[in-house]
């Protein structure tokens, strides 16, 4: 076989569809938009447009709030944890710090710190300094023999 010689399988590539190229093409003519009308026309956007009334989600009262400076955690639950130390990709006689779960692959990244949470089960002792954790887990942990060290979550650099 030769390069000359490659083809795409029987069937791999679908020839494009060419609108508004004349009567023989299939779509010319109209181009499949129909006739007439305001969706016919070119530069058209109607998306949630009700003829002037006012439009539904205007229409609607606003709820909630977003905080625009909220902490965003990145999470641990203690079954994920006992995995890690039982796979031995964690070493429990050794302090799990933030740099530890992230160097052992267990969360991607910091963020603005880890927080663990009581989801599963722990058997292991872990000595765990994380920013945060809910009280269940740090309940989990100490049942375990273990204990949980909070720290502040990471200040964001001063604005100069």
């Amino acid at each position: 076989m030769k390069l000359n010689e490659l083809r795409d399988n029987e069937g791999a590539a679908r020839k494009k569809k060419r609108i508004a190229r004349g009567p023989g093409s299939g779509k010319g003519k109209t181009a499949g938009r129909g006739i007439k009308g305001q969706k016919s026309r070119s530069g058209v956007a109607i998306n949630a447009y009700e003829g002037g009334q006012m439009p539904l989600y205007q229409r609607l009262p606003k709820r909630g709030f977003n905080k625009p400076n909220a902490k965003k955690f990145a999470v641990v639950n203690l079954s994920l944890l006992q995995k890690f130390v039982d796979a031995g990709k964690i070493d429990a006689k050794a302090a799990v710090t933030e740099d530890v779960l992230v160097a052992s692959g267990l969360v991607r990244r910091k963020l603005d710190g880890i927080r663990l949470l009581a989801k599963g089960e722990i058997t292991s002792k872990l000595d765990i300094s994380v920013t945060g954790a809910s009280k269940a887990a740090v309940e989990a942990v100490e049942k375990a023999g273990g204990k949980v060290t909070l720290s502040a979550p990471v200040a964001e650099a001063a604005a100069e």
